[in-house]
């Protein structure tokens, strides 16, 4: 019962902060979305599928090749980035290894592109513009005057989402630690300090990687944010979508937690705590906030 409350208190609080802001947002393009799940929270990132496109096509090739999963975030710079895409280290393994590269892909920067706070680019070589391949960066500050007018700018191809900003910012936020080479800057958890060896267990993995299906209705757009908003409720790895008696929903079976849509208002049930859904909001205004994030 406390976990809904404190859901239904955090809701309202983003209802009453963004709404207002939001309800004049444009709707976003239908750009394909690709959800990280990492071992700090779940990043949704959107891809400028139609400004970047060999930039896109490159990523999401290393994407549904399974490239990225057990993938490092192996680089955090304060204020600056943090970077990802060059080392795997799965389970069953005892060390890291090189994610292959599928070779490089052209530059693609435009300077209506930029490197701000919230975008996505590609890492590559020095004094080689066109050597992007496999190895990206989340920019966490705005890096325009240092990234765009460097080694042909730094192509941006994606966009994070607000929720997973949220996400960005807490790796961000890690103790960063120099074990060598080239590893100087990897961001750890739950690491004791002082000399302590690094364990897998304290790298900042990417479990998993996926593209979101193209949402077919307002309801999509509000599930989605929702779980990355949420996802200790609304736990986006167990869920399932369906309708019945008039609802649109979302079952999240990690959590036993229903979300639904009926008659213009957003809904959640958690059958074990009571067998009455409970309102959220507004369909309107909670589609604003979704897509005032991104989504």
């Amino acid at each position: 019962m406390k976990t809904l409350l404190l859901l239904r208190l955090l809701s309202f609080r983003v209802l009453l902060v963004l709404a207002t802001a939001c309800a004049l947002a444009p709707a976003q393009a239908q750009n394909t979305m690709v959800r990280m799940q990492t071992t700090q929270g779940p990043i949704d990132i959107s891809l400028l599928d139609s400004e970047a496109p060999l930039t896109v096509a490159n990523f999401l090739a290393y994407v549904r090749g399974g490239d990225y999963a057990s993938v490092m975030f192996h680089r955090s710079v304060r204020n600056f980035i943090i970077q990802a895409g060059a080392y795997r280290w799965p389970p069953e393994s005892n060390s890291y290894s090189l994610v292959p590269s599928r070779g490089p892909v052209p530059n693609e920067f435009s300077p209506a592109r930029s490197n701000v706070r919230g975008t996505v680019a590609m890492a590559k070589v020095p004094g080689d513009p066109n050597s992007a391949s496999s190895q990206w960066f989340i920019n966490m500050n705005n890096n325009a005057a240092n990234l765009d007018g460097q080694n042909g700018g730094f192509t941006v191809f994606a966009r994070v989402t607000a929720p997973g900003m949220d996400v960005a910012d807490r790796i961000a936020a890690l103790p960063i630690v120099n074990i060598g080479s080239p590893f100087t800057e990897l961001p750890v958890a739950d690491w004791p300090g002082g000399s302590a060896p690094v364990y897998r267990y304290n790298l900042v993995l990417i479990t998993g990687v996926a593209e979101l299906s193209p949402p077919q209705n307002s309801s999509d757009r509000i599930f989605n944010y929702l779980e990355a908003a949420y996802p200790q409720y609304a736990i986006p790895s167990h869920s399932e979508t369906g309708e019945a008696l008039g609802y649109v929903y979302r079952y999240y079976s990690g959590s036993n937690l229903y979300i639904g849509t009926k008659d213009g208002k957003v809904w959640y049930l958690m059958p074990a705590v009571s067998g009455e859904p409970k309102e959220l909001g507004s369909v309107p205004d909670w589609l604003a906030i979704a897509q005032g994030a991104g989504y």
